[in-house]
């Protein structure tokens, strides 16, 4: 079974093709793209009284672990190649990134997130004088704070320009529009977004490490939080990935609300994660169509592929748990991700729960380095 896939069910404004929420699965769409197929969702046991937040721990406690305060990575190492490779087996093997071109061969398709991170953390003030924080999360979308007391319509000043209150979402979120451009305020007055669990401020290094070094910016995509899997890849492993017979092929997803936020219990209700855009160009859709395997490198990528029907651009909010079969992807370049995560339910569907947790274990044991800084490890179904 295969949970809800939604393609195109929100697009910002401006971006061409509308709201497509009442068109049928599979259908045509005027920019060419298409909505991906329903699917059935996997049920989650209901008991008798039984309250949303019941349904949320039930759901996230099967993936949960500890990890010791020190096994976070809160720099990135000298070398950009330099981080481990967990090879999930069993049996288990200790590698380094470098390794991954002789661990795949001819028939590969290597598929990156070439999504670029932009300032998305703006400091505003309001016309009383108070600071407000608008991070921007993708699209038209911000999570603003303090938000309890600011108005609809109000704007925020914001280095040359202002930030627009248009519309009051939940949890904070708005809609907002940036004066004159989203460019002009992140440029001036934005700062890089690193995780909270860095608990410090981006520093130059940051500027260069947080970023692929194949990322660009496309359209209007931006992303809000670096796709993490990629960040250890550099062009001497590009280069080894092609003396194999490895291919290489590129989309875009903005990595936003539906990667990086807590999972809630509306999530789980509604079986859909919050929407993140995406693009995949027609050349990526022929070489994944064509591939004997494709190598998924990070999450945002297998959500992308696996939600498409089609080249073009979309939208997708999949949420990736136990019940789902993967169609397109078959094998998983990923770091190692937060507890109680969508990101953390996604690999652990792919590769199976306790094959995934006892792979996290055997990493806590070998002082692996976690999360976007962190190692990597790769898996194949």
């Amino acid at each position: 079974m295969r949970p809800r896939a939604t393609r195109g069910s929100h697009r910002a404004p401006g971006t061409g093709a509308g709201h497509r929420g009442g068109l049928p699965r599979g259908a045509p769409l005027e920019d060419g793209s298409a909505i991906a197929p329903a699917h059935e969702e996997p049920g989650i046991e209901v008991a008798p009284g039984d309250t949303p937040e019941d349904l949320l721990e039930r759901a996230l406690a099967p993936y949960d672990f500890s990890l010791p305060d020190e096994r976070i990575a809160r720099h990135p190492l000298p070398e950009r190649d330099g981080s481990r490779l967990l090879v999930v087996g069993p049996p288990h093997a200790d590698r380094t990134v470098l390794d991954l071109p002789s661990l795949l061969g001819p028939g590969d398709l290597l598929v990156v997130n070439d999504i670029r991170v932009h300032h998305a953390r703006l400091r505003a003030q309001r016309e009383s004088g108070g600071n407000v924080e608008v991070f921007l999360a993708g699209g038209d979308e911000a999570l603003v704070r303090p938000s309890r007391r600011l108005r609809e319509g109000e704007r925020l000043a914001c280095g040359p320009g202002h930030v627009l209150l248009r519309t009051r979402l939940a949890d904070g979120r708005w809609r907002i529009a940036c004066e004159p451009d989203v460019d002009t305020l992140t440029s001036a007055a934005g700062e890089l977004p690193l995780p909270p669990y860095f608990d410090r401020a981006p520093t130059p290094e940051d500027e260069e490490r947080y970023q692929t070094v194949y990322s660009r910016v496309r359209g209007d995509l931006r992303g809000a939080a670096a796709p993490t899997a990629g960040l250890h890849l550099t062009p001497r492993i590009f280069e080894a990935l092609a003396a194999r017979g490895v291919q290489r092929a590129s989309l875009t997803l903005e990595v936003g609300l539906g990667t990086f936020r807590p999972l809630g219990a509306e999530q789980i209700a509604r079986g859909a994660l919050h929407p993140e855009r995406f693009d995949i160009p027609a050349e990526t859709w022929a070489a994944v169509r064509a591939a004997k395997r494709v190598v998924a490198v990070g999450t945002t990528v297998a959500r992308a592929l696996e939600s498409a029907t089609g080249p073009g651009a979309g939208t997708t909010d999949l949420f990736i748990r136990e019940g789902y079969t993967f169609g397109r992807v078959g094998a998983l370049l990923t770091n190692f991700h937060l507890p109680r995560s969508s990101l953390l339910m996604l690999v652990g569907t792919f590769g199976g729960r306790e094959r995934v947790l006892d792979a996290y274990r055997h990493a806590v044991a070998a002082e692996y380095r976690f999360y976007s800084y962190g190692d990597a490890m790769l898996l194949t179904r």
